[in-house]
């Protein structure tokens, strides 16, 4: 599946950490940063697939899973430290749930919004994998 696991460097002291991401950290240049928070814990969040759009996707505060189809496989990955990025690129399915209590998921995406971008009905993506062959 074409999603990557990403370290967002860290300076730790005494007195707590900073993640950092600059330059070459994240592998898109990042046009568009926003942030999911105040999510009731059965709330699911996504639901869509992107045709050109990447995302990284870091649990600054809480956890939340990411479950991501690319038409074939189904893989779920667990965020729950800010110190750790999903990198999800371009026509993966993804849906975001099992939010904790004062979870906060940061996006990075390399696009700005575009609703054209966007298939937001699992069969119309599936579709649209087979028709893009």
């Amino acid at each position: 599946m074409n999603i990557k696991l990403i370290e967002i460097p860290k300076i730790a002291n005494v007195k707590g950490s900073i993640g950092v991401v600059e330059n070459d950290t994240i592998p898109f240049d990042i046009k568009r940063v926003y942030y999911l928070f105040d999510i009731p814990s059965a709330a699911k969040r996504g639901g869509h697939a992107h045709k050109k759009l990447q995302q990284v996707l870091i649990a600054l505060s809480g956890s939340f899973d990411v479950v991501l189809k690319d038409g074939k496989t189904k893989e779920v990955v667990t965020l729950k430290t800010p110190d750790k990025g999903l990198l999800i690129n371009s026509n993966i399915w993804r849906e975001i749930e099992n939010f904790s209590s004062g979870a906060v998921c940061l996006v990075l995406a390399s696009e700005a919004y575009d609703e054209d971008d966007y298939i937001r009905s699992y069969k119309g993506y599936l579709n649209y994998l087979t028709s893009n062959k």
